[in-house]
């Protein structure tokens, strides 16, 4: 009864022996590489870290410095002072996080942003033209976060008329179905200047966003709807659409709501964090 068995383990070993007698010779192959980017550094390095997304290099330098870097041209974005006893650095995926060690045995965790420059020309707004705060919102009309988030900015410009501009920006995610027609539907009322009537049907709308819907609620605004079948399907409105996901990915915006205030990208969105930013603002701009 035990033959069997034994010429199943014989064929195994013997199927191993091939597989591993390919592997090995598949090791001996022509190894092939080419250099996609190469740049020159501003600084000797220590340690560097690399973000997920292949943006940017961070490179500690022997200056006590954390060099940042653009990583498609070698860029440099800025550079963070650190202890000169740091020697080694890690970050976030994104490079949101700086994180720090050094020899005296210790650890650091450094919060790391930007400033955007988002262009707003032509988005529309609530507030003050010339107000000396600008929240930039990033919106996906089918996105339930977004929703929940729109009775917060709605409370920000009751408290803060003379110094806040909220301005919506479109950014219809791929795995809603229903944000990209949501979003042109908008536009095509921003033509007849009732975007802001349509922004508030669109999201009170919820789970029953669709076609049939989002025309019921062009009607039930007041548009006039052969204008607006005609702004839908237009050329300009689809650019327009384009712009604001262009502007999204130049502000490495990828998912919604993102929120900016004068270009900060605001990290939590508690109500008295949000206050805070505006203050800070505010108050640096006297």
């Amino acid at each position: 009864m035990k033959k069997p068995l034994i010429l199943c383990a014989l064929l195994l070993l013997s199927g191993s022996q091939v597989l591993l007698g390919n592997a090995a010779a598949q090791s001996h192959g022509k190894l092939l590489t080419s250099p996609v980017t190469t740049w020159q550094l501003s600084v000797t390095p220590v340690d560097f870290a690399q973000s997920l997304d292949s943006r940017l290099v961070f490179i500690l330098g022997n200056d006590s410095q954390v060099h940042i870097y653009s990583a498609a041209d070698g860029a440099e974005l800025g550079a963070v002072p650190v202890a000169k006893e740091t020697i080694a650095i890690d970050i976030a995926p994104r490079g949101e996080m700086l994180f720090l060690v050094d020899s005296n045995k210790k650890y650091t965790a450094m919060d790391i942003s930007f400033a955007q420059d988002i262009d707003t020309t032509g988005s529309p707004f609530l507030g003050k033209k010339n107000a000396p705060v600008t929240l930039v919102v990033f919106s996906d009309f089918q996105c339930p976060y977004c929703s929940k988030v729109k009775p917060l900015l709605d409370d920000l410009m009751k408290k803060n008329p003379n110094k806040l501009k909220i301005v919506f920006k479109h950014l219809p995610l791929n795995m809603h179905n229903q944000a990209r027609p949501a979003a042109l539907a908008a536009i095509a009322a921003q033509e007849q200047g009732k975007f802001w009537p349509m922004h508030d049907a669109l999201f009170a709308l919820g789970r029953n966003l669709n076609t049939k819907s989002i025309n019921q609620a062009a009607q039930d605004i007041g548009l006039n709807m052969e204008q607006f079948k005609k702004d839908l399907d237009s050329t300009a409105t689809q650019n327009k659409l384009k712009k604001d996901m262009i502007d999204a990915g130049k502000a490495s915006v990828s998912g919604t709501p993102t929120l900016f205030i004068n270009g900060r990208q605001v990290k939590a969105r508690g109500a008295d964090i949000l206050q805070k930013m505006i203050d800070q603002e505010s108050a640096s701009k006297k």
